[in-house]
């Protein structure tokens, strides 16, 4: 694939509602499919296990399709959170919104995860945008003082690990390396994937941040940018619920 034609603007497509619909997409296949398959011994026994199709010798069934289109959506919301970080006109309010998401999904997603209200070991994936939004902020605060900036970011850099949060320091280093790449698109997609799991999928979804067309597309009014922010909680919620 020759990544560079890609980088040509006649293949910007992509406004940025676009990659979050993409990404919404990926989050729910991958929840839908983790939280059923695991918790559900009667959803492992009927779940279509027949080979779709052979990659690289390994046989890809149903199941295997839906969680490796699940890992597009870490990467997405890593992105579209450094879109966020560079476009948003009040950078205090856009860290208070994703803190308050942070708190009011963890009960969800505690529930979604293990069934319990709260579970300390293991907590939701806002937590690691927050900290990586925290870090960008550093950074850009502090350019001039490159010691400050550096204590900082590797303070954030141990709280994200031992916070238990989904990608942990891996999904903190990832969201640093992303906006230290955002003017180098090929290396872009190359370099970052090595710190997640499903590499050849991260990538995959990376390649789709190149037909970004820098627009905000069809999420315009109020409803629809909380709705997107809501979704998350809201999901997980549901999924639990349901079962």
């Amino acid at each position: 694939m020759n990544l560079q034609i890609l980088s040509s603007s006649r293949y910007k497509l992509l406004s940025g509602s676009a990659l979050k619909l993409i990404a919404i997409a990926a989050m729910l296949s991958g929840h839908i499919t983790k939280f059923y398959f695991n918790h559900f011994t009667w959803v492992k026994a009927t779940w279509p296990t027949a080979t779709w199709f052979t990659i690289a010798g390994k046989a890809i069934s149903f199941h295997q399709l839906l969680l490796m289109f699940g890992k597009f959506a870490f990467p997405l919301f890593a992105f579209m959170l450094i879109i966020g970080f560079e476009k948003t006109h009040d950078r205090k309010k856009y860290g208070i919104r994703l803190f308050i998401l942070a708190l009011i999904s963890e009960i969800p997603f505690d529930l979604m995860i293990s069934r319990t209200w709260f579970n300390p070991e293991h907590n939701n994936v806002i937590i690691t945008l927050f900290m990586g939004f925290l870090a960008l902020c550093s950074l850009e605060h502090f350019k001039k003082n490159r010691i400050i900036s550096f204590l900082i970011v590797l303070g954030l850099f141990f709280a994200s690990r031992y916070m238990n949060a989904d990608y942990r320091s891996g999904g903190f280093l990832f969201i640093l390396l992303i906006y230290g790449l955002r003017k180098e698109k090929i290396l872009q997609c190359i370099i970052p994937p090595v710190l997640l799991p499903m590499k050849a999928m991260v990538f995959l979804s990376l390649v789709l941040t190149m037909f970004y067309n820098g627009k905000r597309g069809f999420i315009k009014t109020p409803f629809l940018k909380y709705f997107f922010y809501a979704f998350y909680p809201l999901h997980m919620l549901v999924i639990y619920l349901l079962a």
